[in-house]
């Protein structure tokens, strides 16, 4: 099976350096052929039982993509339930993390103005839904 990237994609990975890219960071491109404007990537960290400082890292995920949102003055920003997935992290601790950064965060600043949280399961939306009235 060959494996290639599109035209665009290449142009924003060309951009980075081989030290860049080893860093836990954020990084916006545009969306393409999305119908979002732009994309930031953000990894989240592996969970590795909790001691190992994930949950500042989980929170610096959320609060440096929103830097970025509003840095690019986007007006409403989404976010997946990072690191909840394969990378093991509790999806209630998960949630109670990406609510409190993203609360924090909007306390504070204008941009941007709407949050959304995509949901894949079920039981992450009916979390964030819990969590979300509290």
């Amino acid at each position: 099976m060959a494996l290639s990237i599109a035209p665009p994609a290449q142009d924003c990975w060309r951009s980075a350096s081989p030290w860049e890219a080893a860093r836990p960071e954020r990084r916006l491109t545009r969306g393409y052929q999305l119908k979002a404007h732009y994309v930031i990537h953000t990894v989240g960290p592996v969970y590795s039982g909790g001691r190992q400082g994930e949950a500042a890292l989980l929170s610096s995920c959320y609060r440096e993509s929103l830097r970025l949102a509003a840095d690019a003055g986007m007006q409403s920003v989404a976010f997946p339930c990072i690191s909840a997935g394969i990378y093991g992290y509790p999806q209630q601790e998960a949630c109670k993390i990406a609510l409190a950064a993203v609360r924090a965060w909007l306390c504070q600043h204008e941009l941007p103005g709407s949050v959304i949280f995509c949901c894949y399961l079920k039981e992450d939306a009916r979390l964030y839904r819990m969590h979300l009235t509290e």
